[in-house]
């Protein structure tokens, strides 16, 4: 029998009907806060983009943001593999776990886990695991595999979640990755899931999130978990955007840009508590 992860914010985060959940992700790309326009997939994978940092929330506050990085990776081409980082928001399951389903579903349709390539991770540092009750409830790789499925059809996945998010298990993530890239040759890209500051007045989130984004562009993944500490700055996803920052250092990606950056103000109005959202490119020079 084949292994199948359900999703499990299906209606939640995201529309449950297909046409309609398409129809959402146009509207993301569309939105006046988004790119403006629709992606249109490059026939040939140019390798001038490693990966984005994209937002988890519902598609409603955050898809618009989201939408900044996956148009940008539409441009660089369709590629063989995309990981997908993302934190462990409830405590679940082994620190560093890859999912060992065959499937992971959407109401889109499913795409391939590549357990070979999971596999070669494991091989290259044993803090990483299968586990997939750290994945059962987990919602921020999940929203991410709409976008891609909207984009590419049909592309393998590795879903890794991050419940240990310290520079060191960052490290161990990204080496990893970045060696099994360099090795088997795969045309590959990385999505580290994360939100920013949460629960803030619009202006302390902008203030406290521009020190954590100028970390990230510097590449600077230290600094970034330090002033995560010590600002202290609410966001919820640095180990996954830790592990591409080394990812991105180990393969030669010099370049990480700002493509958007906005809250959840800027849909409901209300500026006094927001969640912020940033989308940020890794590219070649």
């Amino acid at each position: 029998m084949v292994k199948i992860r359900r999703p499990a914010v299906a209606g939640l985060f995201y529309e449950s009907e297909p046409e309609i959940l398409k129809e959402q992700i146009r509207q993301s790309f569309l939105h006046k806060l988004g790119p403006g326009k629709l992606p249109e997939v490059g026939q040939k994978f140019r390798a001038d983009i490693l990966g984005i940092v994209s937002p988890h929330a519902g598609y409603i506050y955050s898809g618009h943001v989201a939408a900044h990085g996956f148009y940008r990776l539409s441009e660089g081409g369709k590629p063989d593999l995309v990981f997908i980082l993302g934190p462990n928001h409830h405590g679940l399951g082994d620190p560093l776990a890859l999912s060992s389903s065959e499937l992971w579903e959407t109401p889109l349709g499913t795409l391939e886990v590549d357990l070979e390539v999971s596999k070669s991770i494991i091989e290259k540092n044993k803090l990483i695991s299968f586990d997939d009750v750290a994945h059962l409830q987990e919602h921020s790789i999940e929203v991410q595999l709409p976008f891609l499925q909207f984009m590419y059809g049909n592309v393998r996945i590795v879903p890794l979640s991050m419940l240990l998010q310290y520079p060191e298990a960052a490290k161990a993530v990204g080496e990893a990755i970045a060696s099994v890239i360099s090795e088997m040759n795969l045309k590959a890209y990385i999505v580290a899931s994360s939100d920013f500051t949460h629960y803030e007045s619009a202006d302390a989130a902008r203030r406290k999130d521009k020190i954590a984004i100028e970390k990230i562009i510097n590449l600077d993944p230290e600094g970034l978990f330090n002033a995560v500490v010590e600002t202290p700055i609410s966001m919820c996803g640095p180990g996954p955007v830790m592990a591409l920052i080394y990812a991105a250092k180990k393969l030669g990606y010099t370049k990480a840009r700002l493509l958007k950056y906005a809250n959840s103000g800027d849909v409901t109005g209300d500026y006094s508590a927001v969640v912020a959202y940033a989308s940020i490119a890794f590219e070649r020079e």
